[in-house]
């Protein structure tokens, strides 16, 4: 009998069909693709109808409410602010182009815009408190320009009675504190500063309401300013007396005493701190 030899079963089978692969042949990656754009199609409908629901004439702006009525913005102005200035409903109204717009009002310092339900913007202006006028100096800009109470220089006009300031540019600020300093110091002679001038090598001078021109001069280490000033209003008084003659100009740059120049003369008097010396 021929023996039959036995194949193993891999000998026996024919070829192994080939193994597909691809992104569509994996259902698993399929649905993981089709929820992934399920749900950015959904996000971008939404994000669609939320932007054409919002620019619909749905929600219009109908008022302006102020915080308080400005004491120096018109009415005017703040009606054309309001008709260039504000596009948009409710929501889409972009409050920082608002609020930057009234802030280019000439007296208007600050501005604050908040949304009021349902169909307003609140409006709340803080204005420039103007105390002095302002001029550049040695810059030959001859604009006049207004300094309010925090040193800050703006452009407005005003005819307001108040004292006038020259400057290098950015000494706002600095010539305001002096102003205020040396105004506490000359009360006792009852005068008032009209005018103040810095130069742009750091002298002072003033000009009081009564026409004296007061001659300060450059900060020194022996003599500072506010000494050599309160050397001058504690003698000034006494001297007004003795002298029986109106005074244009006080020159206090000398380190132990000024000088005084008579209303329409042009000799000098020099004087000491403690008296009056003649030459």
């Amino acid at each position: 009998m021929a023996e039959r030899s036995k194949l193993p079963p891999a000998a026996r089978s024919g070829p192994r069909p080939a193994r597909r692969s691809g992104l569509w042949h994996r259902p698993r990656l399929l649905d993981l693709a089709s929820d992934v754009l399920l749900l950015f199609a959904a996000v971008g409908l939404g994000w669609a109808l939320v932007t054409w629901a919002l620019s619909r004439p749905l929600f219009p702006l109908r008022e302006l409410v102020l915080d308080e009525a400005p004491a120096q913005v018109t009415q005017a102005q703040l009606e054309y602010v309001t008709r260039t200035a504000i596009h948009g409903n409710f929501f889409t109204a972009r409050l920082d182009d608002v609020r930057a717009a009234f802030e280019k009002l000439p007296w208007v310092r600050h501005a604050e815009v908040r949304r009021q339900w349902p169909d307003g913007l609140e409006l709340n202006i803080e204005e420039h408190e103007a105390v002095a006028y302002w001029k550049n100096a040695g810059s030959g800009d001859d604009d006049v320009r207004l300094i309010n109470r925090h040193g800050e220089v703006f452009a407005a006009s005003s005819d307001a009675d108040m004292p006038e300031f020259t400057g290098p540019q950015g000494s706002a600020m600095a010539v305001l504190a002096r102003y205020d300093a040396y105004s506490k110091m000359l009360q006792p002679l009852r005068a008032k500063i009209v005018r103040m001038d810095l130069s742009a090598r750091g002298a002072w001078q003033l000009r009081l309401d009564s026409g004296l021109t007061v001659v300060l001069g450059r900060e020194r280490e022996r003599t500072p300013l506010d000494a050599r000033l309160a050397r001058f209003v504690a003698a000034w008084p006494k001297l007004q007396e003795e002298l029986g003659v109106r005074i244009a100009r006080a020159d206090l740059r000398y380190p132990d005493g000024f000088s005084l120049t008579p209303m329409d003369d042009k000799t000098t008097t020099p004087h000491a701190a403690a008296g009056i010396d003649r030459k």
